[in-house]
């Protein structure tokens, strides 16, 4: 286990994962990512008020899970991006150490997704969304998933379309390995001139169904439940190992399946024999991030969600997992875009006041940044 303070590196290779295989030895184990590249224009967080443009979207998650994981592992991207944007999305692509070799972006016609970001608070935004790279139909992407050999599935609803339900369902009935969601954008919907408001999602628990582990921030939940131990009933009930609902500087919750401490190698099975099991809660304090930073909270749900995940993909227990996530979104405010983020998240630790860390027992309301 990791001492406190000390950065993800490359010296965690021969960790054993969670399948008892030393990821020195044997094949790489693959990761696919579905999710969408976003050309983001941030407004609100320069202290000079001029707006601020780069990598959005996926990026961070990338960047992330490329720093979170090992070098038994190799990332493998299911991403589509616009003809407009292709050649700097794969220059992007070219910053991860992971990258596996037979790697390719999609790309589409037309213009890629592109968002304004207008910070209201530190932690709460309007999002306004323009273009549109389109999402995936089974039939484009079951051929892909049947010969990319994947060990494991990290899904981001950035635009809010990367997948209908049906093409979810087949893609869970395809996959044996475990598959990490975050609903993100899946229940923000755009409105009137691009604009996007949380809305209800309908055929929530099929969604559910789809997935192992579940990540929504707090002003995401009201889409899908009363409140997060009914979100983590709901989920428990569909097979859901781990539901996790991030609080931006309030912290995380995570409810978690009795017995889940780590990741076992086998698919969601829907077991409805949980419903009278109530999940156990795990409450995880946000870490500041440095006081002389001027905080940008952009993409800190997804570099938390892609490090928990890639920290659970290399072996590491639930607990571990969830303070390493917890630093790299600290780190991640300390720093501004998606671009060489992967370095920063390696290089980079945050000091942990003694008072923080996980702890169990029971939570009540539960947000995210990103």
């Amino acid at each position: 286990m990791r001492e406190e303070g000390v950065p993800m590196s490359e010296s965690e290779d021969h960790e054993v994962n969670a399948a008892g295989v030393s990821a020195a030895r044997g094949r790489r184990r693959r990761v696919g990512v579905i999710g969408t590249f976003v050309w983001d224009v941030i407004h609100g967080h320069s202290p000079a008020g001029a707006a601020v443009e780069g990598w959005g979207g996926i990026a961070y998650a990338l960047a992330a899970l490329d720093a979170a994981l090992t070098s038994g592992w190799e990332i493998v991207p299911l991403i589509k991006v616009g003809e407009d944007l292709a050649a700097e999305a794969r220059s992007f692509l070219g910053e991860l150490r992971h990258l596996a070799p037979d790697a390719e972006l999609v790309e589409t016609p037309g213009v890629n997704n592109r968002s304004e970001l207008r910070y209201l608070t530190p932690e709460r935004r309007e999002e306004r969304l323009s273009g549109h790279t389109p999402g995936w139909s089974w039939e484009e992407l079951g051929p892909r998933i049947a010969t990319a050999g994947l060990d494991a599935l990290y899904v981001n609803f950035l635009s809010g379309w990367e997948l209908d339900l049906p093409t979810a369902v087949e893609m869970r009935r395809a996959m044996s390995c475990p598959i990490y969601v975050d609903l993100h954008m899946l229940v923000w919907r755009p409105m009137g001139a691009g604009v996007r408001t949380v809305t209800p999602l309908p055929s929530a628990g099929e969604w559910y169904r789809c997935f192992d582990l579940l990540q929504v921030n707090e002003e995401e939940l009201v889409a899908l439940a009363s409140d997060p131990a009914a979100l983590a009933m709901d989920t428990h009930r569909a097979g859901v190992s781990c539901s996790i609902v991030t609080r931006g500087s309030a912290g995380v919750h995570a409810f978690a399946a009795p017995g889940f401490d780590r990741l076992e190698w086998s698919a969601n099975a829907g077991d409805e024999s949980r419903a009278s099991t109530a999940p156990s809660v795990l409450a995880v304090p946000s870490i500041p991030a440095p006081e002389a930073v001027t905080p940008d909270p952009t993409g800190c749900g997804d570099v938390w969600g892609a490090t928990f995940f890639g920290r659970l993909l290399v072996g590491q227990r639930l607990a571990d997992a969830l303070q390493a996530a917890s630093v790299a979104a600290a780190c991640n405010v300390a720093y501004r875009g998606a671009s060489g983020l992967g370095a920063h998240l390696r290089g980079a630790s945050v000091p942990r006041p003694a008072e923080t860390g996980v702890r169990s027992g029971s939570g009540g309301g539960a947000s995210r940044s990103g």
